[in-house]
């Protein structure tokens, strides 16, 4: 591959072997096709390497990249974005799946709307065989011009995977390269939403695969979630009170760090004091995938519709 491409995809990956394919097959079958395809391989034991080659071999967007050690969780994130060369960026993940126009709405999205700094698509949770258990309607007010209610909305109010939406690389770049501390994710998009205003494509083409090896089941604890995200967090300078700690602190740094006027960072210091109060409270941090499961027969869309290299599954 010689020219740049407009639009990375990083994608790390260990031991992914079981659902690895179907979501190559799914990025790789994309309507939008001027990407690249950086694959992170965090020193798998399993298949992983040799999934991984056979699809390079097949489709030169693939850069194929094997570390020589397990780094970690996070540290490969920031590996493949590092690695990126696109305008555009973003992360996949080797068991999610993909409607075929979502790359093409997200990009078309970010170049009709220059203020825009993210897109994304409607999502819904999927089990192991990629059967929809939970759609969920986006109501996160992220598409917000201030800045203060953009944060707000992504403190208090459940759902949402913006981690995972089609971004402009330049402004990952002034971002706080993400930690390894509980829920970084969350104060890493937070950071995110303090850098302009994100935009939901109503069609459900993102389907996040909840399954019993997924790291956040397979790692139940705080602690043991920390140490796959970075081995540097295993041992007794990392104890659970300090990965809290950092997680609030994150939320605060990134408040601090934004270009703000002084009345906004108030109001988003406002937001996050609320919000810590409100942590006490029965149900808080309500996850979307512990919500039971719909009626499947209740259900309009179709994932084996929708998802390039699962035709064959259609009846």
């Amino acid at each position: 591959m010689t020219a740049q491409p407009r639009l990375s995809i990083g994608l790390p990956v260990y031991n992914g072997e079981e659902y690895l394919a179907e979501s190559l097959d799914a990025l790789l079958g994309q309507t939008y096709e001027d990407f690249e395809l950086v694959i992170s391989d965090n020193a798998s034991t399993d298949g992983t390497q040799e999934i991984c080659r056979k699809y390079a071999a097949r489709d030169s967007r693939i850069r194929y990249l094997r570390l020589p050690r397990n780094i970690g969780a996070t540290p490969n994130h920031n590996h493949v974005l590092a690695e990126s060369r696109g305008e555009l960026f973003k992360w996949a993940s080797h068991d999610d799946l993909y409607g075929r126009d979502l790359l093409s709405l997200c990009v078309q999205a970010l170049d009709e709307r220059p203020d825009i700094i993210l897109a994304h698509t409607g999502q819904a949770v999927i089990d192991g065989d990629g059967r929809v258990t939970v759609p969920y309607e986006y109501g996160l007010a992220t598409d917000s011009p201030h800045a203060p209610e953009r944060f707000r909305s992504l403190l208090f109010e459940p759902g949402g995977d913006d981690f995972y939406g089609v971004m402009r690389t330049d402004m990952l770049r002034r971002v706080k390269p993400m930690d390894s501390y509980h829920h970084a994710d969350r104060t890493y998009v937070a950071e995110i939403t303090l850098h302009g205003p994100f935009h939901q494509v109503p069609e459900l083409l993102y389907f996040r695969r909840d399954h019993p090896t997924r790291a956040e089941r397979a790692n139940p604890s705080k602690r043991s979630r920390c140490v796959n995200l970075d081995p540097r967090r295993a041992g007794p300078l990392h104890p659970t009170p300090r990965l809290l700690a950092e997680y609030v602190w994150g939320f605060a740094s990134a408040i601090r760090r934004a270009q703000l006027s002084p009345a906004d960072r108030r109001a988003c210091y406002r937001h996050l004091a609320a919000w810590m109060t409100s942590r006490v409270r029965p149900g808080a941090g309500e996850r979307i995938e512990d919500r039971a499961p719909v009626d499947p027969a209740l259900l309009t869309v179709s994932v084996d519709a929708l998802v390039a290299g699962r035709e064959g599954r259609l009846t």
